[in-house]
This record gives C-alpha cells, structure tokens and sequence, in this order.
C-alpha cells in the first residue's frame, strides 16, 4: 500500500480492465481516522488535480482506508493556511483549509463519494461536493459544528438544504447530530446505503455503470444539470468563512473543541 497521505489511482491504472475510465482518490491515514491536516490537504489537492488532468477518466470515486471516510478537521494539527507568502484574514485562513477539497468541484466528470466509514463536519462537506454518494449502513454522517460552538463551512450551509430539503437541514445543522448511514438514505442525503465492507464495490459498480456511456455526453450532462439548478458552492464556502472566522475566536468554540479532545460534553456560556 502507498504511503501518500492521499493518492490518485489513473483510470487506466488498474491491472483491472472492468475498472479503466475509472480514476480512484484514496484517502490514506487510516490511524488519523483520515482527518484534516496539512499532510492530508496538500496531498489530496494534488490528487484533485491529478483526477482533473485525467483524460482516460470518465468517473472518479473518492474514498478513505480505515474505519472513517473523514473525521474532518484534526484539532491537534494546525490547519488554518498561512503559508501563502502574505498574512492572510481570519476568513482567508478558514477558506483556505477548505479549498483543497472544494476542488472536487473542477472535475469534470461524475464524482462519487463512497463514503466507507463516518464522515464528520469537513470529511462531510467532502461527501456532500460529490455528485453522487454511497453510504456504510452503520456509520455516521453530519454536520457536527454546532456541538463545537462553530459554523459550518465548506458550503455545507449551502449544498445541505438542496439534498434533503430546508426542514430537515436545519434540524442537522442546528442539533449537530449525526445519522446512521442508512437514515441518510432514507432522507435523500446519499443515494445508496450498504454493508461497511461492500461500500467501494458497490461504488465502483455505479461507476462502471457511468464510464460505459459516452463520455462527451456524460460531461456535458454533469455541466447542464449544475448549471440548471444554480449549482455555485465555492461563493457559499466564502461568505461561510467569515462566519466561522468569527466563531473560532469564541470561548464557546475553544470549549466546544477541548470538550471534544476530552470526550466530554461541552458546557457553553455564549461568549
């Protein structure tokens, strides 16, 4: 197995002929339940890059090692970019970390999230940018900011209500609870919910079922259907940076992260 914090597989890499046209993002610190760090964000903007750039490619599914799809951010690491040759704003830095994954949105053809294991806060904005999801029947999805005294970001604010609609959006955003994989399909939030160990294969199977049609057409399909529905998440994830800017300087956003790393409930004050 590589040692890449995140590797691109081509689509014709595989030694698997039922796989070409199929390019394949793999999540790897299966130890650090594949979250957010430095390490991982370069790595995987570059695999993004890589899947772009891809022209045997005509479906790319993203997913992790281990027992979590992405367990968002890693509060031990430091995050937040400042290694941009300039000081950057508060929101700049909250943007920042975000952009590596906001970059699924410039692939071109279909992306599907098999979603392998829990995906929380950013590791869930990361499932929520794919086109398409397949889901681990037992594991847990959501947005878990609110608990954390934080907003949202990564456009999850913005891409969560158009999935399962205003109500129940909320509910997620504002309780920060998590759902069982096959409560997120029930509710529209992934298209398919199965077995842990049959979450890639199954992905795979739809990917296949995406590569054998006409590539041209499939891209332009993708291309049409964003375009029809308003999709634009990246002006979203920005107007959210601010906010969660502005929450990270809280006390209740410091208790609600140590809270966390002390796995135990937080007691906020609002200040």
């Amino acid at each position: 197995m590589r040692d890449e914090a995140v590797f691109y597989t081509p689509a014709d890499g595989s030694p698997d002929t039922e796989l070409r046209h199929i390019g394949l993002i793999t999540l790897n610190r299966p130890d650090g339940r594949n979250s957010m760090t430095p390490e991982l964000l370069d790595a995987f903007h570059r695999a993004a890059r890589e899947a772009r750039a891809d022209a045997e490619a005509r479906c790319v599914v993203i997913t992790g090692r281990g027992s979590c799809f992405s367990a968002g951010a890693d509060f031990r690491s430091q995050i937040q970019r400042e290694d941009t040759g300039r000081p950057l704003m508060p929101h700049e830095k909250s943007f920042a970390m975000y952009q590596p994954f906001l970059a699924v949105l410039d692939i071109e053809v279909p992306v599907i999230g098999a979603l392998n294991g829990h995906a929380v806060g950013g590791g869930f904005g990361l499932a929520l940018v794919c086109d398409l999801r397949v889901a681990n029947r037992e594991a847990k999805y959501g947005a878990n900011f609110a608990r954390l005294g934080l907003h949202p970001g990564m456009a999850v604010t913005y891409i969560l209500p158009r999935l399962v609609g205003l109500p129940r959006a909320s509910e997620l955003l504002y309780t920060g609870r998590l759902v069982r994989g096959a409560e997120a399909e029930a509710m529209g939030l992934v298209n398919r919910a199965v077995a842990g160990p049959a979450v890639l294969d199954e992905a795979l199977s739809l990917a296949r079922e995406i590569a054998a049609n006409a590539p041209a057409a499939v891209r332009m399909m993708k291309r049409s259907i964003l375009k029809n529905v308003g999709w634009d998440p990246r002006p979203a994830a920005l107007d959210e940076a601010y906010a969660q800017a502005f929450t990270v300087a809280t006390e209740d956003a410091r208790e609600g992260m140590q809270a966390l790393l002390d796995k135990r409930d937080p007691v906020f004050t609002g200040r």
